[in-house]
């Protein structure tokens, strides 16, 4: 296992912030091979999910990192922020990938300052196997007492807040908005859950294998089950059927990017027809693609601030919370946030990402002068 400084020309979020440092991981033997990025912690340890996919990079990690601390930081919670990558194929036989999960574990036991959780590839078993290996990870089962975030759907309950707050800023009313998620997996199905709480409808959902559309609306709890099973959203079969790119286009009121990074660029900004977009998932958008659709009059809520509901819960956790106080956590945090985010946007003539970036490093700052940090 190697560890390094990341200077200065290694990739572009590097600051007086952080990153604290970088770790490089190599396990041959195991088949390991991962990166974990431990950004900030002025408030206290960071807490960030440990992301699994073939083709994860550095600079994914980085950036994903220091939208941890900007998240923690946001939500006023004592952590900082962190993220770790694991390359491999998410949906490898469960003993192999128990086996990777495990020698991830151990590689990081030393590192105390970086409490992991699950991501996009990992899961509250995944959290099971680490805690078992080195006694601290959050989004655990419950039957090792844990509140199992993705179960509960935290982070899409906080999107569907976010949404309810941006009701009057952005124009668009829940009840009766078309919804589409890019990416119905853990967090776009609770998204488009709680959100039809509100009275809105899905009318697109998308997944690695196609997108489908209807809209009259499309049976939320169907494709949770599909997917469950592992199919596709496009196995449902109620639908216009189209490539899953084509989720961007679709007529819609409120758009979730809750896929990969950079999934809404410069390039098809001009396809995107929704008036709201939530990001659910990290990064899913480039600033360049989210001052455009500014311009243009869309409202951007930026993903730490729309999607922090999941280390909301996290947090509570590890600090020996209840589920319902996780969820009370939440609505207030993110309500409080994203008001504040769209309101200085307003009167500052800036974008929600400008907002919310001056909120949360006001706050990151805040708190290593506090702590004589660095």
């Amino acid at each position: 296992m190697k560890m390094e400084r990341l200077m200065h020309d290694v990739f572009d979020v590097t600051d007086e912030l952080g990153p604290d440092k970088v770790i490089h991981i190599s396990k041959p033997a195991a088949g390991l091979k991962a990166i974990l990025v431990v950004d900030n912690v002025a408030a206290g340890p960071a807490i960030g999910g440990a992301r699994m996919a073939p083709d994860v990079t550095l600079s994914e990690c980085a950036r994903l990192a220091r939208a941890m601390t900007l998240k923690n930081a946001a939500a006023g919670l004592p952590h900082g922020g962190g993220k770790s990558v694991v390359f491999g194929d998410p949906r490898m036989p469960s003993p192999q990938k128990e086996r990777l999960i495990r020698a991830f574990a151990q590689a990081i036991g030393q590192i105390e300052d970086y409490i992991v959780g699950p991501d996009m590839g990992t899961d509250e078993r995944c959290m099971a196997w680490a805690k078992d290996e080195i006694g601290r990870a959050v989004g655990l089962p419950r039957e090792i007492g844990g509140i199992p975030l993705d179960e509960i759907g935290a982070t899409g309950f906080g999107l569907a807040v976010a949404a309810a707050a941006a009701e009057d800023p952005s124009g668009v009313k829940l009840d009766g908005a078309r919804v589409a998620v890019q990416g119905f997996g853990a967090v776009g199905y609770h998204a488009a859950r709680f959100l039809a709480e509100h009275g809105a409808r899905l009318v697109a959902a998308s997944d690695s294998k196609g997108c489908i559309s209807n809209s009259s609306g499309l049976d939320i709890a169907a494709l949770a089950q599909i997917k469950s099973s592992g199919g596709s959203v496009v196995d449902l079969g109620k639908g216009d059927m189209s490539d899953r790119d084509a989720i961007i286009a679709a007529d819609c009121d409120i758009l979730i990017p809750a896929a990969r990074p950079d999934a809404i660029r410069e390039d098809n900004t001009g396809a995107i027809r929704a008036r709201l977009i939530l990001e659910g998932a990290n990064i899913p958008a480039t600033e360049a693609a989210e001052r455009r659709l500014h311009g243009r009059g869309v409202t951007v809520i930026p993903d730490f601030i729309a999607n922090a509901g999941g280390v909301i819960c996290a947090s509570i956790e590890y600090h020996g919370g209840s589920e319902s106080q996780a969820f009370a956590a939440i609505e207030e945090k993110i309500a409080r946030n994203t008001t504040e985010v769209l309101a200085r946007t307003k009167s500052a003539g800036m974008t929600p990402r400008g907002a919310a970036d001056a909120l949360a490093q006001e706050r990151v700052r805040t708190a290593q002068h506090l702590r004589r940090f660095g």
